[in-house]
């Protein structure tokens, strides 16, 4: 394999082949950040619907394309706090803003900042102390501690929008950081306009990007700081998400090599010094210094052993300089003697191989897949996925996670509206109306994935208000209706066909309900539900396929959303489901998790249990048995064994009181210790417990 005279060219080729097949390709690269986009696009304009001014972006390797499911990266998502105004110089202070000060002295690790608070009715220094997460230093100066960060999370764990929590099975771990924003670069970084570059990357273009920009600050101090409590990381993650964004693909495999290199040889067990990051860093660093023509495919083990012998250099001189602000040294004071020896060590190992360590890779089977590339005559071992599943598998993962988080952001909503008026619904709505026409491409999509929820809310909440009242208003509350229908492929439908049922339209209501029956292919539609944290590694292979074929707007026709309704929606709900509105005692409520305190006041179930189950009481309505008895049947089976059921034991519950409906009291019984047993607290089975036997002792 490696005596061929040629072999580096050919190496070069086979191993871009493998890095396109476990998908890092243009198809999936394009996929990845469009998804994220889109994604932080829906967190900024559901914040700023309920009057929030903060943005949300998402940084990183899942954003940049620059993992593979082997790698398994994690998601960086910050959230830039508005209120906050970060200054470097008197001109950019503004009135009623949180001003702060940056300041970076002897005192503050190089990368790192104090921030002094400034007056907020004119340009001068606070001299008070306004609160405990502020501090005097000896030099007078109100500094604010970065542990202001810690009571922002638990705000946001109250308000949400909230994704995962890291080391769930199923997830990619999240994290979430929140941010202040700067204008300007910090003055270290400076002269990164007047930087020399031989292949002329980064373009002028992309460093007015980047100075334009500017930064943000973030609460947390350097592992060697004096003061950790003042420290604030200077964080210019949008300017390296902007060189990241204008890499080809050839600069982004070698970046996933040196990647995959890492987590194999260099740090296989254990946290290490040596970070993903400082890889990044080495990467820009050769991509400025050498002439844009060596990047290419059959060039890529060239470029992936220049870069090592960068790092081997780097490592030698414990000096990394940021690629932005370069005064700032990411290995400064990381490495101990003898870790910096071992690094070394292994990294002269790997150069030293030529090539052959690649095929001890297993991560993504890389080294399996070379020596395929090399024998042609070899198969592709039994149970390694081709490129098509994996193209497919990431493409329903970024789609089922966008389905999440348009999950999460409609359940913040209905969180910040649940006590508020139809007129504060409705001026949330506009707002996001105002987006969806006025915004980037990005929020006008983000918008129009939001905006039918808030319409079948305002819809039902309407009904629910002027109940059998007022014709005018509920002729508007159904055209709100009709406008939420599509937001999925059956929870507006639902709620639409829910209100009609307890307006006693059942006729209405039992067409729409066959309408979304025909509409839901199940092997095709996955149930998505953010008020809990089933893993998104089952979809169908159909799903899958959809995916891959389609871009975002197939999220309203092969996802379907569980059903939620708030207090002002309650004379839209069944009286079987409203008890999950009362599903707490006093201990439940102090047992109830972050995530729980968001949607636990609410009605809601999944959406193929409630179809089926309003499907049974209006056949029962309509004296149609033999309809009644088959929809019973379907209940029974997809609570017993549907997948991704979010609020199984509310679907036990409906089923317990068909049963009790049924003069079923045994079975009725069996569903809600059944139901107990998926959830032992918050349940409102136990209402129907104690309810069940005071009527079997009151028979008795």
């Amino acid at each position: 394999m490696f005596q061929s005279p040629d072999y580096s060219n050919t190496l070069s080729l086979k191993l871009s082949e493998v890095l396109q097949d476990v998908g890092v390709n243009e198809e999936i690269v394009l996929k990845r950040r469009r998804v994220s986009m889109l994604m932080e696009n829906i967190g900024t304009v559901s914040w700023r619907s309920v009057g929030i001014t903060s943005t949300e972006y998402y940084f990183g390797s899942q954003s940049e394309s620059t993992t593979t499911n082997g790698l398994n990266s994690d998601t960086d998502t910050m959230s830039v706090i508005h209120d906050y105004n970060v200054i470097q110089n008197w001109s950019e202070w503004k009135q009623n803003k949180i001003n702060l000060l940056m300041i970076q002295d002897e005192n503050v690790t190089m990368g790192y900042c104090f921030l002094q608070l400034l007056r907020s009715d004119e340009p001068l220094f606070e001299t008070i102390i306004p609160d405990r997460h502020y501090i005097r230093d000896s030099k007078g100066r109100i500094l604010l501690k970065n542990t202001i960060m810690n009571s922002l999370h638990e705000d946001a764990e109250r308000h949400g929008p909230s994704n995962a929590v890291p080391g769930d099975e199923g997830y990619t771990d999240i994290d979430i950081v929140f941010g202040f924003p700067c204008n300007s670069l910090p003055q270290s970084a400076s002269h990164l306009p007047d930087r020399i570059s031989i292949g002329g990357w980064p373009t002028s273009e992309m460093i007015r990007y980047v100075v334009s920009n500017g930064c943000f600050v973030v609460g947390a101090s350097s592992k060697i700081s004096t003061y950790p409590e003042l420290e604030w990381r200077i964080s210019t993650s949008l300017g390296e998400r902007c060189f990241m964004f204008n890499l080809n693909i050839t600069q982004l495999h070698c970046y996933v090599l040196m990647k995959i290199i890492l987590k194999t040889f260099l740090t296989p067990q254990r946290e290490s010094a040596l970070s993903s990051f400082m890889c990044k860093t080495v990467v820009l660093h050769c991509i400025q210094n050498t002439d844009r023509n060596i990047w290419k495919k059959n060039n890529l083990f060239t470029c992936f052993t220049y870069c090592l012998l960068e790092l081997q250099s780097y490592i030698e001189n414990e000096n990394c300089p940021h690629f932005i602000n370069p005064e700032n040294n990411l290995m400064a004071g990381q490495f101990t003697t003898e870790g910096k020896l071992d690094m070394l060590r292994k990294i002269r190992g790997i150069i030293q191989s030529d090539g052959r360590c690649l095929l001890r890779i297993s991560i993504d089977d890389i080294g399996n897949r070379l020596q395929v590339k090399f024998h042609t005559d070899r198969a592709i071992p039994h149970g390694i996925p081709t490129s098509r599943d994996i193209n497919e598998k990431i493409s329903g993962w970024l789609y089922g996670n966008l389905a999440k988080k348009i999950s999460n952001n409609s359940l913040m909503h209905l969180k910040k509206l649940s006590n508020d008026n139809i007129i504060n619904l409705k001026q949330c709505i506009l707002k996001l109306a105002s987006y969806s026409v006025h915004g980037s491409r990005a929020k006008q999509i983000g918008s129009r994935c939001l905006l039918p929820f808030l319409y079948s809310t305002i819809g039902c909440a309407m009904v629910s208000s002027n109940f059998r009242q007022n014709i005018a208003v509920l002729n508007e509350a159904l055209k709100w209706l009709s406008l939420g229908l599509n937001s999925d492929v059956s929870s507006g439908r639902l709620k639409a066909a829910s209100s009609l049922y307890c307006l006693y339209f059942v006729d209405r209501a039992e067409c729409i309900l066959r309408q979304t029956e025909n509409r839901y292919n199940c092997d095709i539609v996955e149930p998505v539900c953010g008020c809990t944290r089933y893993p998104l590694s089952n979809e169908s292979a159909d799903f899958r396929r959809k995916c891959r074929e389609r871009n975002e707007d197939c999220i309203n026709c092969i996802t379907s959303f569980c059903v939620r309704f708030i207090q002002m929606e309650i004379n839209c709900v069944p009286r079987e489901l409203q008890y999950e509105m009362m599903r707490s005692t006093r201990d439940g409520i102090q047992h109830r998790t972050s995530l729980e305190r968001q949607w636990m006041n609410f009605a809601v179930v999944d959406s193929l249990p409630f179809l089926y189950f309003l499907q049974y009481k209006t056949y029962g309505h309509l004296q149609r048995y033999q309809d009644k008895q088959r929809a019973l049947s379907n209940l029974i089976n997809i609570t017993v064994s549907g997948k991704n059921l979010g609020h199984r034991e509310t679907a036990l519950n409906l089923v317990g009181q068909c049963m009790e409906q049924e003069n079923k009291p045994m079975e009725a019984m069996r569903c809600y210790m059944l139901s107990l047993q998926q959830r032992e607290r918050n349940n409102a089975a136990k209402f129907h417990v104690c309810n069940l036997l005071r009527k079997h002792v009151s028979h008795n």
